[in-house]
């Protein structure tokens, strides 16, 4: 190879590595395919119907991630503004829905990666304090006690977690009554996840695990979800 193809191969390399790590530490908002969130069965997910302070699963924006949806029963009008780990400024706009108290997160912890399995789940919503946990209302995973404050954009409240949870971000059509993911903000962190769980998830998934999820989402209760939920 010629000395100046050799010289511009370099150069385009780096310009693409220095791409790819800008995109994991931006913090602008990220547009993903639109997915209705929906009720086993197909039948529809009503806003207005979505018990308070329950732990509700789906997946977004790949068929092996992820997320909480929860109705924290009162009004979150109020924007947080928060940092991911790589000091990436951004503005959480707050919750959705008739209320505006239905808000989403990745349910990937920003610390060790821990998340909800069908066999088992260390991380999920808490409404009362505990043995580990000096907060209520918080989303706590029990791996290293990492705790998120939903009501404020997952931002940390206590832990090592280096940043807040990228949160999903909703589109309320009020007069469907019905959810609609499209998107992420904040620090994200799925390019780790695939990594760490390569193995697990191809032997679940096979290759489908980077899909992209369709048309619709399901939700489910995390009690019909995991089989075990890890309290502390």
């Amino acid at each position: 190879m010629k000395r100046r193809t050799f010289i511009r191969l370099c150069a385009a390399t780096a310009g693409a590595a220095s791409a790819q790590a800008f995109a994991a530490s931006d913090a602008r908002p990220r547009r993903y395919a639109r997915s209705r969130l929906e009720l086993a069965g197909g039948r529809p997910l009503r806003a207005s119907q979505i018990p308070v302070d329950r732990n509700l699963i789906f997946h977004y924006p790949y068929a092996a991630t992820p997320c909480f949806l929860l109705n924290l029963g009162r009004p979150l009008s109020t924007p947080a503004e928060l940092k991911t780990a790589a000091a990436q400024s951004y503005r959480w706009p707050g919750g959705v829905g008739p209320n505006r108290s239905i808000v989403a997160y990745s349910a990937i912890c920003a610390h060790q990666l821990a998340y909800p399995t069908r066999e088992i789940s260390f991380i999920s919503y808490r409404t009362e304090k505990g043995a580990q946990n000096r907060f209520a209302n918080v989303i706590h995973c029990c791996s290293e006690h990492s705790q998120y404050d939903p009501a404020r954009g997952a931002r940390v409240v206590a832990g090592p977690a280096p940043q807040p949870l990228a949160a999903i971000l909703l589109e309320y059509d009020a007069r469907e009554d019905m959810l609609t993911a499209v998107g992420t903000l904040g620090g994200e962190l799925f390019n780790a996840f695939f990594t760490k769980y390569a193995f697990k998830l191809s032997m679940e998934r096979g290759n489908a695990a980077r899909d992209g999820v369709g048309a619709t989402t399901r939700v489910v209760e995390m009690n019909d979800y995991c089989r075990q939920q890890v309290r502390c």
